[in-house]
């Protein structure tokens, strides 16, 4: 009987298929040294999300986005494939089901330029270098309505050094991590 118990929330899980979209808003902060500005991009891709009956789940994507900076009026963006595992949690109400989530992301540089000349900026380097590796870790609010459709607000916070001010003459070299706002909606079916 207790076997039979532990399963019935089991056979009510739900695991959906879907596909996520939205708008990328980033930047790069450099040892507090260099100023960059914002830079928009974008994300799209597949995703999975699993939910017990509780509210309790998990969600997983496979995204395609951009990430970068602006500095001294040059657009630095490279694009990624980037993977986020988020715990999640939604208020199982009818209508409207609103959601936390965090998790962390693997992020994977595919294109863009891989180095940008810069020229002299406040004597600190010539150039900007783009990593071929990133990660860090997302915070999501957002909600589902119809059952089918969440939108949602994402800050990801880069842990790992995605962008290097390369030295100019005997200068020391700025390392750079993303800071990226997302909003985005996914389709789930």
């Amino acid at each position: 009987m207790l076997a039979t118990m532990l399963a019935l929330p089991a056979a009510h899980a739900q695991l959906r298929f879907g596909v996520k979209g939205g708008v990328n808003i980033a930047t790069v902060k450099f040892d507090n040294v260099l100023k960059a500005d914002n830079v928009t991009g974008f994300l799209i891709g597949p995703m999975l999300e699993y939910t017990k009956p509780s509210g309790w789940g998990m969600d997983v994507a496979l995204l395609f986005t951009q990430k970068g900076c602006e500095l001294e009026k040059k657009t630095v963006k490279s694009n990624y494939l980037e993977v986020p595992l988020n715990v999640k949690w939604k208020l199982m109400t009818p209508l409207l089901k609103p959601y936390l989530a965090a998790g962390p992301y693997l992020g994977f540089r595919t294109g863009g330029q891989k180095i940008w000349d810069i020229g002299l900026y406040n004597d600190v380097g010539r150039q900007v270098k783009a990593g071929n590796f990133g990660a860090g870790l997302n915070f999501s609010v957002g909600a589902e309505a119809l059952g089918f459709l969440q939108v949602g607000l994402n800050y990801g916070l880069g842990l790992t050094d995605n962008f290097k001010a390369l030295a100019a003459d005997n200068l020391p070299t700025y390392k750079g991590k993303t800071h990226t706002w997302s909003i985005s909606a996914a389709v789930l079916f």
